[in-house]
């Protein structure tokens, strides 16, 4: 898909002013946490914004220092939200160079706001369980157990769709006593005891081995998810955002998200 022309890009731009000024005061405040680390007052320096999916907000920490290492004239900043927050912040506007998200449907959504997107990576789902797992999880079925607390996404959020997948193919009814913004806060609910158990992303257990265990869902039950990452048209830096999204499938990349507990895309 080509990217619009830079006059309808303009139109596009000039028609939500008010959107993306409102926004970007929003999102500067959470890039101010969520920083690479680059310095703008040394010399020009391009400094490329991404919006990500919560679920990369690890890996993509550790690959915006490698990438900002081998590019010393660029620093990345990420904010990092649910891939639904994140997909709105692109319709509404924000300031941003890149996004990815954790599926290929929210991706979809953003036709006419993105480049061609690439996909760079692949997840698969877990159950996260307290610490030991004193309730005795042993599969998806005790899921739907009389007394078990249990905790998942919203069926907006991609690991929502996909958890409500995998149960709905084994038969599985489950009442969740939540239905949480993202993965990190399935994860959280878990790791605080509010949750027995919640249906998260393998790379998102990964982070909280010292609090939680895990429970393998067999891959002939599991689903597969698909990351993929796009330029954004309303990009200031085009040449450098496209450049982030190839580093994406380098080797370099690659062995961050092998490392991390990502699947080759």
């Amino acid at each position: 898909m080509a990217p619009p022309p830079a006059a309808a890009r303009r139109a596009r731009q000039t028609a939500r002013p008010r959107r993306a000024a409102a926004l970007g005061v929003t999102l500067a405040l959470a890039l101010a946490g969520c920083g690479g680390g680059g310095d703008d007052g040394a010399g020009e320096r391009t400094e490329l914004t991404v919006l990500a999916a919560a679920s990369l907000t690890d890996v993509f920490r550790t690959a915006g220092d490698a990438y900002q290492e081998a590019h010393p004239g660029t620093s990345v900043r990420f904010s990092f939200a649910g891939s639904q927050e994140v997909a709105a912040q692109v319709r509404q506007g924000a300031p941003a160079d890149v996004v990815a998200t954790a599926d290929t449907r929210t991706m979809d959504g953003l036709r006419g706001e993105t480049g061609d997107p690439a996909l760079f990576a692949r997840n698969r789902l877990v159950v996260a369980v307290a610490d030991g797992n004193p309730q005795k999880v042993r599969g998806l079925r005790d899921l739907e157990r009389n007394g078990l607390t249990v905790v998942l996404a919203a069926p907006e959020v991609p690991v929502g769709r996909y958890s409500r997948r995998v149960l709905e193919r084994q038969g599985i009814a489950v009442d969740p006593v939540s239905r949480e913004p993202n993965v990190r806060a399935v994860l959280s609910k878990v790791e605080l005891g509010e949750a027995d158990a919640g249906i998260v992303y393998r790379t998102d257990a990964a982070t909280a081995e010292d609090t939680t265990d895990t429970v393998r869902i067999p891959d002939r039950q599991n689903a597969l998810a698909a990351y993929p990452a796009a330029t954004l048209d309303a990009s200031a830096h085009p040449e450098a955002a496209a450049a982030f999204v190839r580093w994406l499938n380098g080797s370099a990349a690659q062995r961050i998200l092998r490392d991390a507990g990502f699947e080759a895309p």
